[in-house]
C-alpha cells in the first residue's frame, strides 16, 4: 500500500535508519505475504467458484460471494507489494500499476469492512424481525443494496486515483507514493495540501473504514444475544458462528494496521513532510503484512467453521464450503414453522 513508502515532500532519497532486529521483522512480513498470495488466490477462487456457480443463489451466499472477491482482488494485488517490500520500497512496475494497485487494496479494504458490517445488520433484522424478512429479504433486494458499499469504497478511494503517483528521487530510486508537487506554487502551499489530504484520509480510515463498521457489528451482536437470551436460545447456528469467526479475524489482523496508520496520521508531517525516522515508519511494513493475511483466512474459517470438519477429506472441500455459505432450508419447511416460532426458525436458520 502506498502508505509503506514515507517520501519527504523534497524527494530526498535517504531511507530512515531501520532499528535492531527489523531485519527479521521484514522477512516474517514477507514469509506471510508469501502464504497470504497463494492461500488467498486459492481458496477465495474456490469459494468463488463454489459460491458463484454451483450453490443455488441466496442473500447469504451472495454477500460472502462479493467478500470473496473483495479477498480475491486483495490477493491478487500482494505480489507487487511483495516485490516492492524487496527492493525497500522501491517500485519498478510504472505509474499505471502504481495507481491501480494502491487503488484496488484501498477498494477492497472498505469493501470488505462494509460487507461485513452488511453481513451482520442482516442477520440482525433475521433475529429481530423475522416475518419482515421472510417476506421482504430477497435476493434482488440484496443485489440493489450490495451495490452501496462497492460505491462508497470507490468514492473513499478517490484520493488514491488522484495524489498517489511515481516518484523518482535524487538517487534515481522510484517510489509508489502521495505526489503533491503539481499542487501549490510554493512548498509552504504544497506542504499544507499534503498535510490536509493524509489527515483526512488517515481520519476517513480510521472511522469510516474501521471504527464504524466494527461499532455496527458489534451493536448487532449485542442485539442478536439479547434477542436469543430472552429466548432462552443458546444452540450454536452455524451461519452466525462463521460471521463470528469472520468478525474476529478481520479486527485482530486490521486494528494493529489501523492503529499505526493513525498515529502516522498524527505525526503526518513529521514523518511525511519533514522525513523524520520514527517506530511507526518501522511498524508499517509489518502490520500491513498482517493486515493482508486477513484476505486469504475467510475461505479457511468456512470450511473449519463447519460441523465435523475433520472427518471430511481434501476432495470434499466444495461441500464443506456449500454447507458454510448456504442458508438452513428450515426457514421455507412448513414442519419447522409449525414447531418453531418465527424468531427461533431465523435464529436456528443462521
Amino acid at each position: 500500500m502506498e502508505t509503506n513508502f514515507s517520501m519527504p515532500l523534497n524527494g530526498s532519497g535517504e531511507g530512515p535508519h531501520e532499528p535492531p532486529g527489523y531485519a527479521v521483522v521484514n522477512i516474517l512480513s514477507l514469509v506471510v505475504l508469501g502464504v497470504t498470495f497463494v492461500l488467498g488466490i486459492l481458496g477465495n477462487g474456490l469459494v468463488i467458484w463454489v459460491a458463484g456457480f454451483r450453490m443455488a443463489r441466496t442473500v447469504t451466499t451472495l454477500f460472502y460471494l462479493n467478500l470473496a472477491i473483495a479477498d480475491f482482488s486483495f490477493s491478487a494485488s500482494v505480489p507487487f507489494i511483495f516485490v516492492s517490500m524487496v527492493m525497500e520500497d522501491q517500485w519498478p512496475f510504472g505509474w499505471f500499476l502504481c495507481k491501480l494497485v494502491n487503488g484496488v487494496a484501498d477498494i477492497n479494504l472498505f469493501g470488505s469492512v462494509f460487507l461485513i458490517a452488511f453481513i451482520a445488520l442482516d442477520r440482525c433484522i433475521c433475529v429481530l424481525h423475522p416475518v419482515w424478512a421472510q417476506n421482504h429479504r430477497t435476493v434482488s433486494l440484496a443485489k440493489k443494496v450490495i451495490i452501496g458499499p462497492w460505491i462508497v469504497a470507490l468514492v473513499l478511494t478517490l484520493q488514491v486515483f488522484i495524489f498517489v503517483k511515481t516518484v523518482t528521487d535524487v538517487d534515481g530510486n522510484t517510489y509508489c507514493t502521495f505526489n503533491f508537487r503539481s499542487w501549490g506554487n510554493t512548498m509552504d502551499e504544497m506542504v499544507k495540501v499534503a498535510i490536509t489530504v493524509l489527515t483526512v484520509r488517515g481520519i476517513i480510515r480510521f472511522i469510516i473504514g474501521f471504527s464504524m463498521p466494527m461499532s455496527i457489528v458489534a451493536i448487532c451482536y449485542g442485539l442478536i444475544a439479547a434477542k436469543m437470551y430472552k429466548n432462552v436460545m443458546i444452540k450454536s447456528n452455524r451461519t452466525l458462528r462463521v460471521l463470528t469467526a469472520v468478525v474476529a479475524s478481520f479486527f485482530l489482523c486490521w486494528f494493529p494496521y489501523q492503529l499505526v496508520a493513525l498515529l502516522d496520521t498524527v505525526w503526518v508531517k513529521e514523518i511525511y513532510i519533514e522525513g523524520q525516522d520514527t517506530i511507526i515508519t518501522h511498524l508499517i511494513n509489518p502490520t500491513s503484512s498482517l493486515a493482508f493475511f486477513n484476505s486469504c483466512l475467510n475461505p479457511i474459517l468456512y470450511v473449519f467453521m463447519g460441523r465435523d470438519f475433520r472427518k471430511r477429506l481434501i476432495h470434499s472441500l466444495p461441500a464443506s464450503l456449500e454447507k458454510a455459505l448456504s442458508e438452513d432450508s428450515a426457514q421455507t419447511t412448513n414442519t419447522t414453522t409449525k414447531s418453531s416460532s418465527p424468531s427461533e426458525v431465523q435464529l436456528q436458520a443462521m
